[in-house]
């Protein structure tokens, strides 16, 4: 397993969240992969340990997941605060200019900063994502986060991932899930596995839809002239085939790859994303 070091930076108003950092190329843009709305710097795990070396990687931790601080004011959970999170991130570590690599909400993420900061963006991957967010998704991810669960081994969280995710991934085996649930999930200070973020993440999630009332469109005009892959599941119930089509046909440039029988969201680690995402890489100078 690659090293990485543990950083951290500080939030506008005064959180300290961290990020993994792999040391890698300097004279390249580095990879700043944003994860999806429960998720933390395990996700990425797997693409650090591909791209490390020749690349710089950045896995950033929104506040109120992994080991970075919880907010007071849970209003605060919102996508154009994440932004500006990840902006004083970079004037922190010094980043002109960066590949945005966006799962999901990370994805929101990116099409926000490529409307507000599009020339800092050598590249970009949406990662099962678009302007459009299918209601039946958003409804699903609704019903689960901010449960607040909790297991007293790593097999029953596993198999309670498998309960409702299994439509997502319907060839995974139990070990596939045990890597999953020892992603989104962290050992509590009673022994108790619980999901590793703020539940309260989900309070302002409930009151609105997933990116609020921000038109994207603009987001996806701003990427043009850059390489960007468009990444969906086969099975996604949150990046619609027409919001894909409408995308492609919006940004001509871009690749578009449909991992097979996969649903919300590819892990990037499949043979398919694994490929595009080394021809894009080959276009950024």
């Amino acid at each position: 397993m690659s090293d990485f070091e543990d950083r951290y930076w500080s939030s506008r108003d005064g959180l300290t969240l961290h990020y993994r950092y792999y040391a890698g190329r300097e004279d390249r843009p580095p990879l700043l992969c944003l994860p999806g709305l429960t998720r933390n710097a395990r996700d990425f795990e797997n693409l650090a340990e591909r791209y490390c070396g020749e690349w710089r990687v950045l896995c950033p931790e929104m506040r109120g997941r992994g080991d970075s601080d919880y907010a007071k004011d849970s209003t605060t959970y919102n996508p154009l605060q994440y932004v500006d999170d990840i902006t004083a991130l970079l004037e922190q570590a010094g980043i002109e200019r960066f590949v945005a690599i966006g799962t999901s909400l990370g994805g929101l993420m990116t099409m926000v900063m490529a409307m507000t900061m599009q020339e800092r963006i050598a590249a970009a991957v949406l990662n099962d994502i678009g302007p459009v967010i299918e209601p039946a998704g958003l409804e699903r991810i609704q019903g689960y986060v901010g449960q607040g669960r909790n297991f007293p081994t790593w097999m029953h969280a596993a198999r309670a991932i498998e309960e409702g995710q299994s439509v997502a991934y319907p060839d995974y085996e139990i070990a596939d899930w045990l890597a999953m649930a020892k992603r989104l999930m962290t050992l509590s200070s009673n022994g108790r596995i619980v999901f590793d973020y703020d539940m309260k993440i989900a309070e302002p999630f409930a009151a609105n839809d997933a990116s609020g009332d921000v038109d994207l469109w603009p987001g996806i005009a701003g990427l043009r002239g850059r390489p960007v892959l468009l990444v969906r599941g086969e099975l996604s119930d949150i990046l619609g085939e027409k919001t894909l089509a409408t995308m492609t046909e919006r940004l001509p440039e871009a690749e578009a790859v449909t991992v097979p029988r996969v649903g919300h969201a590819p892990t990037l680690d499949e043979p398919e994303s694994v490929a595009a995402i080394g021809r894009l890489l080959a276009r950024v100078s």
